[in-house]
């Protein structure tokens, strides 16, 4: 009779402490958060939240670095502009996170005398603050318990205990697993450990197990799947659309330029004339849109842009003209053009018109 094989090593439990003493060994150096010993600033700490959404650090570091010059509190940012938030944070994208932030600031200010509240439900209560930033700012910068879950802690959990369901689907199962790990005591740090952790150790690419404080318990380290994780469903691939752009030039430098509507894609954004954007865009027709009478040339070549939801395709027409601006357009003085609120697809275009753009 052959002998039944010994049960297999039971692996042991993710220890949050483990996680807190590696996070005070390398812990990640960034402007916004506060060092050992300091208190965090909710302000910045809610600033550089909203600005990582969809964005690297990398990217997001001289933006924010920017943003406190310009706006070192959070009644300055409620006192500016709307225009001037939005010059400011032009590059960024996703460009309904600058409209909110504005709004959340100058809420902040009204409702809470430019005070962030610490409790999570004030906090989802102030525009653009969803779930996941509410329960950042609260643990981070009040140090209250919450369930943070952003992408880095995504993978990390999702490998840890290997989660074969596909996000989206997964988010659910994930917030419970990490609700299980997160300790009542320095909740903060410990979210910002997590982060950390995904940022530096579990990589989306070659992550460097053999470092992690979490290699034991992890399954998909001992399994050898680690970077098959998180699972993912398959995009469905955006159409392509079509349009063109119309860059109108002064003798005198100016361009032609107007504000997109509030809201939709790049809201409250300034950008050249142009047609709609359609997968159907006829070129042949496109200069019955140009927004004054000119002798238009087309410039060689197309613009490419790809936003979430779909890749865009731009044919630009170019012409010198002393034409007075059309209603809902002005003139931008060669001087404004640097610091305007252009998103990139038209920094793209002008790039392409002009070739100094920049």
């Amino acid at each position: 009779m052959t002998a039944a094989p010994p049960p297999a090593q039971a692996r042991p439990t993710p220890d949050p402490t483990a996680l807190l003493a590696w996070y005070d060994r390398h812990r990640r150096t960034l402007p916004w958060r506060a060092r050992p010993g300091e208190t965090a600033d909710p302000y910045r700490v809610w600033l550089s939240e909203i600005m990582l959404q969809q964005t690297t650090v990398r990217a997001v570091v001289p933006y924010f670095e920017r943003f406190l010059r310009l706006f070192p509190t959070v009644e300055a940012l409620a006192e500016a502009p709307a225009e001037e938030v939005m010059k400011a944070w032009a590059g960024l994208g996703y460009y309904s996170r600058a409209r909110n932030l504005h709004a959340c600031a100058m809420a902040v200010v009204e409702r809470h005398g430019g005070r962030f509240p610490a409790d999570e439900d004030a906090l989802r209560a102030l525009p653009g603050i969803g779930a996941y930033t509410a329960a950042a700012v609260a643990a981070i910068a009040f140090d209250r318990r919450a369930v943070v879950v952003d992408g880095n802690v995504e993978r990390v959990i999702t490998r840890l205990h290997t989660v074969d369901e596909p996000l989206p689907g997964a988010k659910p199962r994930i917030r419970t697993l990490a609700d299980g790990l997160t300790p009542d005591t320095r909740p903060g740090d410990f979210a910002q450990a997590m982060m950390d952790l995904g940022a530096t150790i579990c990589t989306p690419k070659s992550p460097a197990c053999g470092l992690c404080p979490y290699r034991e318990p992890c399954r998909a380290r001992a399994e050898g799947t680690a970077e098959t994780y998180p699972r993912k469903e398959k995009k469905a691939e955006g159409v392509l659309r079509r349009g063109a752009a119309f860059v109108a030039v002064r003798p005198d430098g100016a361009i032609l330029v107007r504000t997109r509507p509030p809201k939709g894609l790049l809201g409250g954004m300034t950008e050249v004339p142009g047609t709609a954007w359609a997968a159907g865009f006829d070129a042949a027709a496109a200069l019955g849109d140009a927004p004054v009478a000119a002798r238009w040339t087309k410039v060689p070549g197309t613009v490419g842009h790809v936003f979430t939801h779909f890749p865009l395709e731009l044919v630009v027409f170019r012409a010198q003209t002393e034409a007075e601006a059309p209603e809902g357009c002005r003139w931008l003085p060669k001087r404004e053009i640097p610091g305007a609120a252009f998103p990139t697809v038209f920094r793209k275009v002008l790039a392409h018109a002009l070739g100094d753009a920049d």
